[in-house]
């Protein structure tokens, strides 16, 4: 399926990897690791022809498909659940044909489509007997129902689908081209860093999703579960050669490990020899009788073959100091809620923060992590409740909009100078050096940094101030297997309270002692592991789904007999150009109506809740805007308000689940007819 040919690749005059062959077929899911800028995004470019190998050829089968996430930022007015749809191209051409045809609007779903007209030709007749094959073959009834499952496997709410999707931003739209990647039928499916900004909720659905891909899967990932649970071969980019190891990541290091001692064993046993012999030649090259032998040494290790030493990427190793004072306890919420203006996130929240404390928070997307912990560091004030502070409290505070807040103008001298001007450049070069800013990097412009750069030099800003509670919100984004590793050591020997939100596993199990779980606007610690709370996951979302399938199911049971159908359809294996007339295409897709009648019904009956709801939610939105509304005089009024909007949001997630369902069953009914 595709080849690579000695491919080299070159920037700025270095040598990322060179004579690099490999071959990939169908079915494998490959892992492709290494340091941040060895050249792994730049294999995918040259994989999508967007930039050339400097040497060699890659070779891509004809006629596949490759799926990857666009970088572009999505400018489409088109609702999110439009905009993942259109990600299917195949379906999205069968689609546009269609509406040429006028047999359905530019704004009508293909599947309320109908006959054309008696007046057209036979011609169109006979294409739209095609493309009504064709649309169903391509899955177009369930195109919404599975563009939606996508949105919702990734953490999109049910009331985001309908969003224009130019309306989001920052990770969001990562996650919206990631559906729309998802979308597409491939042969081959291109991911680079696809868990970042992803909660762990949404990584072990795409864990779930990747592992039942059919085609070829190239990944690159910094995250040791995910690639463990996921690839089943690894390629790994190391000092300008790339080595291909069969099984997950756990496997490749175990077989790395072990190649490594073997290089290291070789290479001091060649500087043994290599010493010997430059011993016997300093000896006795100035003596006549041994000049002879000495010289035949010397060309022994002109000829040698060196090895040389065993060597990995260079590592980053840190620590963080000692919190100068602790206090204890360090910050205590107490009958807290948690939220924005009228929107209340969390409620009756009671929570205490220690010395040695180490949390980590669990929830889906949506749930509230990353709001207790700007409660936690006070960035965000409570709607009710209180927040007491320990007397030396000193936070740590570590999100993405703190990367987002670095002048990027700046330096990263310049950056550490703002937080202590009395240091020396000497003093700030040293310690910016365990981040990996030696030499020029200090000096450069932060605007020219990369993503975990970025973030790298946040984590030293955190480190230098020696804060004695760490509230860390998705730290490892963007950093690599190494810089991820040396975090999670240096958050093992951290003396003071440490929160974390994250979906790096590796990293929660190693530093986490504590799992707090926010569900229903509720914080409770959690008794059991990471292991649990997947199964918990699963079986909260099969509760939910054998809910709104036993309410369908009477729908579903009101279709014609499977066997009955098939007979009365017309026979498939003959040319639809051949067999069908005008009037048998209108005839057939008459029939197919009828046949499936009711769960169509049921789908327009669900989606028809769907609108009133948004209508019903939108109507007390504006009610929720009126500023007089939050007099104090009005609590009461207020407080019911959020009840109805809480009670319809939850009905509205229902009916959306339930025209999924409904969806999904007309799809398997219309396969088993085929």
């Amino acid at each position: 399926m595709l080849r690579l040919n000695t491919v080299a690749c070159r920037r700025d005059g270095q040598v990322l990897f060179d004579n690099l062959n490999e071959f990939f077929t169908r079915p494998q899911r490959v892992g492709i690791t290494g340091r941040n800028g060895c050249g792994k995004s730049s294999l995918f470019a040259m994989i999508l022809s967007e930039l050339e190998p400097d040497e060699g050829a890659i070779e891509l089968q004809p006629g596949i498909t490759i799926a990857h996430v666009a970088q572009e930022t999505p400018s489409s007015d088109d609702s999110a659940l439009n905009y993942v749809m259109q990600g299917d191209a195949r379906l999205q051409h069968i689609r546009q044909q269609m509406i040429e045809l006028d047999v359905v609007s530019d704004d009508m779903p293909a599947a309320a489509s109908t006959p054309v007209e008696d007046s057209q030709s036979s011609a169109a007749s006979h294409k739209l007997a095609e493309l009504f094959e064709q649309f169903e073959d391509a899955g177009g009834y369930t195109a919404e129902a599975r563009a939606g499952s996508l949105l919702s496997g990734l953490g999109f709410l049910s009331l985001q689908h309908t969003m224009a999707a130019n309306q989001f931003s920052g990770g969001w739209l990562m996650r919206l081209n990631l559906a729309r990647a998802l979308m597409c039928p491939s042969d081959l499916l291109l991911l680079d860093e696809p868990t970042n900004h992803l909660d762990i909720d949404a990584v072990f659905w795409l864990q779930g999703w990747l592992r039942r891909y059919e085609g070829t899967l190239l990944m690159i990932s910094h995250d040791r579960e995910f690639l463990d649970a996921v690839v089943d071969t690894v390629l790994h980019i190391e000092n300008r050669q790339a080595v291909r190891y069969t099984g997950n990541y756990s496997a490749f290091e175990r077989a790395r490990a072990e190649q490594l001692a073997n290089q290291q064993a070789m290479y001091q046993r060649q500087q043994k020899k290599i010493q010997e012999v430059q011993r016997f030649i300093d000896r006795f090259k100035a003596k006549a009788t041994k000049a002879r032998q000495a010289q035949s040494r010397v060309k022994m290790l002109e000829r040698m073959q060196r090895v040389s030493q065993a060597q990995v990427d260079s590592q980053f190793s840190f620590d963080f100091e000692k919190p100068r004072k602790m206090s204890n306890p360090l910050v205590v919420l107490e009958d807290a809620a948690i939220g924005y203006g009228d929107q209340t996130v969390l409620r009756d929240v009671n929570f205490r923060l220690g010395a040695g404390d180490r949390i980590a928070l669990l929830g889906r997307n949506g749930a509230g992590k990353s709001t207790l912990v700007k409660a936690l560091v006070g960035e965000l004030l409570l709607l009710d409740g209180s927040r007491v502070e320990g007397n030396n409290l000193s936070c740590g505070y570590f999100a993405q909009h703190q990367i987002d807040q670095l002048d990027y103008s700046g330096t990263a001298i310049s950056q550490l100078l703002m937080v202590d001007p009395q240091l020396s450049d000497a003093q700030a070069r040293n310690f910016l050096g365990r981040f990996g800013f030696s030499g020029d990097m200090a000096m450069q412009s932060v605007s020219v940094f990369s993503g975990g750069e970025k973030a790298r030099l946040v984590l030293a800003l955190i480190v230098y101030q020696r804060p004695n509670v760490l509230l860390l919100d998705e730290p490892t984004n963007h950093l690599d297997m190494d810089m991820r590793y040396a975090l999670s050591e240096a958050m093992q020997s951290f003396e003071g309270a440490l929160v974390v939100v994250s979906h790096d596993r590796f990293l929660l199990e190693s530093v986490a002692d504590e799992l707090w779980l926010i569900a229903d606007g509720r914080l409770s610690a959690y008794p059991d592991d990471l292991e649990a709370y997947r199964r918990w996951l699963a079986k909260r979302t099969h509760d939910t789904v054998s809910t709104v399938e036993q309410q369908t199911q009477s729908a579903a049971d009101e279709t014609i007999d499977v066997a009955s159908a098939k007979d009365a359809a017309p026979n498939r294996s003959s040319s639809p150009k051949s067999t069908l007339s005008r009037k048998q295409a209108k005839r057939a897709a008459a029939e197919q109506r009828k046949r499936f009648a009711p769960l169509r019904s049921l789908v327009s009956k669900t989606e028809a809740a769907c609108d009133s709801l948004h209508q019903q939610i939108a109507q007390l939105q504006l009610k929720l805007s009126d500023n007089e509304l939050y007099n104090g005089s009005r609590k009461a009024e207020l407080a019911e308000l959020l009840q109805q909007q809480q009670e319809l949001k939850q009905q509205l997630e229902e009916a959306e689940s339930a025209w999924m369902t409904a969806s999904e069953q007309l799809e398997s009914a219309q396969s088993a007819e085929r």
